[in-house]
């Protein structure tokens, strides 16, 4: 059996990544769950992960705590092709699929307590991701490495992050959940 190292990713200003004591499992529990949620509170971009994986590994294994007011672009895994599951922990999330003009396909609700919890999405599928409510947590797998320059195919026709167009193309989106 092989050991892994733990990596906490927490917002620090000189952008440091503490690695936690070598261990023969990663465990997950509701205090690194709410550890992990106030993070995302203070983080700009009210978003936090917490990797299960190293950045080498074939499989990408991690959280993501993600507030309501965070933007995710939407993007696709198409070179390399990757699926990308998505397991409700805790809160809710809507999880929306477009087209290829930008068009929502579908909205899925995914809650922590409700009919929905998991969703895998194929390769080459725009996708996006919106938190419903504070506090909201979700176990990502897809395939690895974790290469961050081919990661991601980001959605020509959605404004990039912290651009000044992504706040009301978030809330044009999250309209989509009432």
């Amino acid at each position: 059996m092989r050991s892994i190292v733990r990596i906490e990713q927490p917002l620090y200003p000189e952008g440091r990544i503490r690695i936690m004591e070598e261990k023969r499992y990663g465990l997950v529990n509701e205090d690194l769950l709410t550890s992990l949620s106030r993070e995302a509170r203070i983080n700009p971009r009210r978003r936090q992960n917490y990797n299960l994986h190293q950045p080498e590994d074939r499989v990408q294994r991690f959280l993501n705590a993600v507030e309501p007011e965070s933007y995710v672009r939407p993007h696709r895994h198409l070179n390399p092709p990757k699926s990308e599951t998505f397991v409700v922990l805790r809160g809710s999330f809507l999880i929306l699929l477009f087209n290829d003009r930008g068009d929502v396909l579908e909205s899925i609700k995914l809650d922590a307590e409700g009919v929905n919890r998991v969703i895998d999405v194929l390769p080459g599928t725009w996708h996006g991701l919106i938190s419903l409510e504070p506090g909201s947590v979700y176990f990502e797998v897809k395939d690895g490495p974790y290469i961050p320059l081919t990661d991601k195919d980001f959605a020509p026709w959605a404004p990039p992050e912290g651009s000044g167009e992504s706040d009301a193309y978030l809330q044009k989106l999250k309209g989509m959940a009432s």
